[in-house]
Formats: C-alpha cells, structure tokens, sequence
C-alpha cells in the first residue's frame, strides 16, 4: 500500500526493507537465527551485506525490526494533551493488535500463518541474543513513552512520576505480547483470539486507571 505524500525513492527504501526483514525470517525458522549470517541474506536479496548493514543496526534488528514502528506511535499518541495517559496507550496496542489481526487474516492459509507466528515467537524465546535485543527495545519503549509524557506534564523525564507511569504503560504491552501468544494458535478463530487479548489488555488498563490501591 502507497503511503500518503510517499516519493519513489521512499517507497523503493521501504520496500527493500521489507524484503530483507521478511527474507531473514524465512531464513531464519527454516535454519535458526545463529547459523544464517548477515552476508547469506544479503546473498538471498541480492544486494550487499554493506547494504543490509545500511537499513538495519544488527543481525537482531532484521527479525525484530517491526518492533521500532511502535516507538513512533508512543511518540505521536504519548505525547497528545487531548488523550489521558492509558487511552493514548490503549489506541496504540489496538493499532498493533489491528496490524496483527490483519495480517493473518489476509493469509490464504491462517492456520499455516498461525503456527509460522508461534514458530517465530518460540525464535525469539529460545534465541538469547533476540530475547536480549527484545529486553532492550522494551526499555527504549519506557525512555519513549517518558520523554513523551514529560512533553505534555512539564515535569523532566527522568522524574520518578513520569518514569513509573511510562514503565507501567509499557507494561500493557507486555500483556499484549504475552497474550497474544497465549491465545493465537492454530484451529482457533483468530478474531476470538484478538478479543480475548483486548479483553485482558483492558482488564489491566483498568487496573492502572483505578490504582494499585
């Protein structure tokens, strides 16, 4: 799909990108993540490793790289006066929640989607240095969101206030990660599936609404 006001030359960088995450994916369940090197996806691609070092920072970063697009929706949402700090992050799970029902719906065969998902998830659990790389874009999540909320309260963004909320709005999606692999399995409805992960990611966010207390 064209973006919006999107040029020829963003669209070919997009594009490629593309192309060199999903590739490594593919290589990566089919072979593990520690025995594919950088130059065998540059290889498959046809390109250079040079070139894939250009649009991804690390081996991690091509499989993991759609965990970065959640960073600028934090920044955009957080970031709104208008939106209470817990309904700016729940219209941003709700988003990504979107974006995951959407692609394995549109898959001509969900169940074989379904177990590629649970094959990729069960990657990252096994493999340290993704499990390390995932741990670390969790906590850039929490500078985000901090730098965010510290934008709209006038307090710094290492304040314990800011920093506490920021981490427990990154808990949320923690919820959402966790349960979306818990309830996205192969033979269940994938619709039924989403539902019960927002019904629980609401439940919490219920929870942080109300205080601990």
């Amino acid at each position: 799909m064209t973006r919006t006001g999107e040029g020829l030359r963003e669209r070919k960088k997009r594009a490629m990108r593309r192309q060199l995450s999903d590739t490594a994916m593919t290589m990566f369940l089919e072979r593990g993540f520690e025995p594919v090197r950088v130059a065998d996806v540059a290889e498959a691609c046809g390109v250079s490793e040079k070139t894939v070092f250009n649009y991804f920072p690390s081996k991690e970063a091509l499989l993991l790289d759609r965990l970065e697009a959640m960073a600028d929706a934090l920044r955009h949402h957080l970031a709104d006066p208008a939106l209470p700090p817990v309904a700016a992050m729940l219209r941003v799970l709700d988003g990504e929640l979107a974006d995951v029902e959407t692609t394995l719906t549109e898959s001509g065969d969900q169940d074989h989607a379904l177990t590629t998902y649970r094959r990729f998830g069960d990657l990252i659990r096994d493999t340290p240095s993704l499990r390390a790389y995932r741990s670390d874009v969790a906590d850039r999540y929490v500078d985000v969101a901090a730098e965010a909320l510290a934008s709209r309260t006038g307090l710094g963004h290492a304040d314990p206030e800011v920093q506490i909320t920021a981490a427990a709005l990154v808990g949320l999606w923690r919820i959402q990660v966790r349960g979306l692999r818990t309830h996205l399995r192969p033979g269940h409805p994938i619709p039924d599936a989403v539902a019960t992960v927002a019904d629980e990611v609401r439940r919490a966010a219920s929870r942080l609404e109300s205080g601990l207390a």
